[in-house]
């Protein structure tokens, strides 16, 4: 027999021989879709498309095109841009005959690529002097571009030694170390420490003629700079940015709404009060601005909008638009009339498209279903929207609606090859009352071909954030586990984003201990509903937060038999000093370790490891500046020594995001690990050894 591989058959084996539940290596056929863009009149929308290259643990993007009739599609989706290249980031000109893609090609300096929409594909070239990806002004005469400064150059070891230090080397060419005075020294998806604050070179603002020539740098100020904006009558280009970016005592949101006048670069900070506006959005005329403000750190985030006067400064005080509307609302969007805005926001499980007069006036909601929606594009006339969706069931695929969200109609059917030779459990939602007032969401897949009546072991898994959430969207860790013959149960603690400010925020300070509530009783649920789940083969996993909250209910409980642990906390007062995100437990435990060290030590699950018996698996990333790896070793030290069954797997080259964003080849093995050690310590019997070529 050649190479193999433990195959966790808990279950009667599928019927059909062509269906199967949902293995690890299934991911490597996993394609998604993302950068949506309808072109300016709608009879396009160009969109990337990623897919796995397995021999060579890599992801490749290509640019796709999809051609549409009277808001329909017409005709098979075709790829646009070589299949050769990494290409990504479609954006069309205001007329719609060039598209501009992001693609490093060869040796050339320069990633930004036009393309002359006259069929399928063609000669990529540049615009002279773009060296970024291009904001058309409304009339397509300029392009204005972030970028860094031409011909700046950074030495590979440039901010390696801070240039305040005041410890001196005797020898610098011998030296190649790093000699840190900054907290900003490392940032989580570096997979490098970082040099000082001081060595980073910020892009700026140029301007261009969109015919090409030599580019005019509009701003030279020392912070990064985002969601750049025309405005519509060409005189000022909008922007976001955080002057005070460098400022480590600040503990305020200090992000700001900027404005460049074209004519001679003059720059305003429009928002220099406290608190953070973001996503400028100008309406149509040029008379409004829509943005993004939150006051402070856990304060509710709203849509303002605010008049504009003719020199591009704010005429008014903001109005508030979702006052009453208690959830958080995304980049805004104006309607081609000019009446209303339109962002998405998580409700729920689900991620959809919303609309609020811009008059003020109720919230309502344009798309729907038990599903998400990412990367919302409009046509210029708003008659057109296009958008990537995904479901419990379903990886992303494009989709195409009116602009009032009916009409819809499905777009590619990337993935429907392989969905095909695979059987997917459809989860059933689960709501449970904690509390007399305090309602919890939650979801249970059953397991791949199970049968009522025989015995089955549960995994509860907890998600990341705290203030994230799980939804309707594809997991495929969720069935993996399920096509080995286990039950999921994954839930929205309170912490969880998407069920109104007072829930986000209602952990604020008991991390550990009001959210432990809201999962044991879903698993008690989950018992009472499904009288198939053995109460006596329970397993806990997570990543990040939910690492942290799969150690405190293993310390603290003894309601479960296996964990599996990812990227995880053990002790906040050590991840304290060793991540890059000081500010979160600042806020969410009422201050630093030194001043809430009871807090922090009575809600650090180290404080209460001689409890675990449950076998335990650690997965961490080396690279991982977020939650660092000491407190997986922490963990796996002290179990070690207790005689907990544990092992600790270390990921090479990875972040925090190995689970979504790492190699291919070590996020399928990880989807290995996690099942075939829930599989050796919750399965009836153990599990046959079949071929690797399943």
């Amino acid at each position: 027999m050649g190479a193999s591989i433990a195959l966790l058959a808990l279950v009667a084996a599928p019927t059909s021989a062509q269906q199967r539940g949902l293995q690890p290596t299934d991911y490597y056929d996993l394609v998604t879709i993302r950068d949506v863009a309808v072109s300016p009149e709608g009879d396009l929308v160009a969109f990337t498309v990623t897919r796995i290259v397995e021999d060579e643990n890599r992801r490749l993007r290509e640019i796709w095109m999809q051609e549409l009739e009277n808001g329909r599609p017409a005709g098979d989706p075709y790829r646009f841009t070589a299949p050769t290249r990494d290409s990504f980031g479609p954006r069309w000109s205001p007329d719609g005959a060039l598209l501009s893609f992001t693609s490093q090609r060869g040796d050339e300096e320069n990633v930004t690529w036009f393309v002359r929409v006259s069929g399928p594909g063609g000669e990529a070239f540049h615009i002279e002097g773009v060296r970024g990806a291009p904001v058309w002004s409304a009339g397509g005469e300029w392009i204005a571009y972030l970028a860094l400064a031409e011909g700046t150059e950074s030495g590979e070891r440039d901010g390696w030694i801070a240039p305040d230090a005041l410890s001196y080397t005797l020898d610098p060419e011998r030296f190649d170390g790093r000699v840190v005075t900054s907290t900003q020294y490392k940032a989580d998806g570096t997979m490098t420490l970082r040099p000082h604050f001081s060595a980073d070179e910020s892009r700026d603002l140029y301007l261009v003629s969109a015919e090409g020539g030599i580019p005019r740098r509009l701003t030279e100020l020392p912070f990064d700079k985002s969601n750049v904006r025309w405005a519509s009558d060409g005189r000022t280009i909008y922007f976001s940015g955080d002057e005070q970016e460098d400022d480590e005592s600040s503990e305020e949101l200090t992000q700001d709404i900027w404005a460049v006048r074209v004519a001679d670069g003059s720059v305003l900070d429009l928002t220099p009060e406290p608190g953070s506006e973001t996503a400028p959005s100008p309406s149509p005329d040029g008379t409004r601005m829509a943005f993004v403000f939150t006051a402070e750190r856990g304060a509710e985030q709203d849509l303002m909008v605010v008049d504009v006067a003719g020199d591009g400064q704010f005429a008014t005080a903001p109005v508030n638009l979702t006052a009453d509307w208690d959830l958080d609302p995304g980049a805004p969007q104006w309607s081609a009339d000019g009446t209303g805005i339109m962002f998405s926001a998580t409700v729920g499980g689900n991620r959809h498209l919303f609309r609020v007069p811009a008059a003020g006036g109720p919230v309502v909601q344009v798309t729907e279903g038990e599903r998400q929606l990412t990367s919302i594009s409009l046509s210029d006339r708003g008659h057109i929207m296009a958008y990537a969706a995904t479901d419990a069931v379903s990886p992303t695929e494009l989709f195409v609606a009116r602009g009032d969200g009916t009409a819809e109609r499905r777009a590619t059917e990337f993935n429907e090859s392989w969905l095909d030779r695979v059987s997917l459990e459809r989860p059933e939602r689960l709501t449970w009352m904690v509390g007399d007032s305090v309602e919890v969401e939650g979801w249970v897949i059953p397991p791949v071909g199970y049968t009522p009546g025989r015995r089955y072991p549960l995994i509860l898994k907890i998600h990341g954030g705290p203030h994230s959430a799980y939804g309707n969207s594809f997991f495929p860790t969720f069935h993996v586990l399920s096509a080995s013959g286990f039950f999921v149960l994954y839930a929205n603690p309170r912490g969880s984003s998407g069920y109104g400010h007072e829930f986000k925020y209602a952990t604020r300070g008991q991390w550990g201990v009001k959210d432990s509530e809201d999962f044991l009783t879903g698993v008690e649920t989950a018992l009472a509903r499904y009288p198939e789940v053995d109460s006596t083969r329970l397993g806990v996993s997570g990543g990040s937060y939910g690492g942290f909250m799969s150690n405190w209910l293993t310390a603290t409980t003894d309601r479960f038999q296996a964990s599996v642990t990812s990227r995880s906390i053990t002790n906040w007062e050590s991840w304290w000093g060793s991540s890059d995100a000081q500010a979160l437990t600042e806020y969410e435990f009422f201050g630093a370790p030194w001043e809430r060290r009871d807090l922090y030590r009575r809600l650090s699950p180290i404080s209460y490891v001689e409890n675990v018996t449950a076998p335990t698996l650690i997965i961490h990333s080396e690279q991982d500046y977020r939650t660092p790896i000491s407190d997986a070793e922490q963990w796996f030290m002290a179990l070690k020594n207790l005689g907990v069954p544990v092992e600790m797997v270390r990921y090479p080259r990875s972040s925090h995001g190995l689970s979504r964003t790492g190699e291919p080849w070590l996020l399928v093995d990880r989807l290995e690990r996690i099942r075939s050690w829930f599989g050796h310590w919750l399965a009836e019997r153990p599990p046959p050894v079949l071929d690797g070529d399943f």
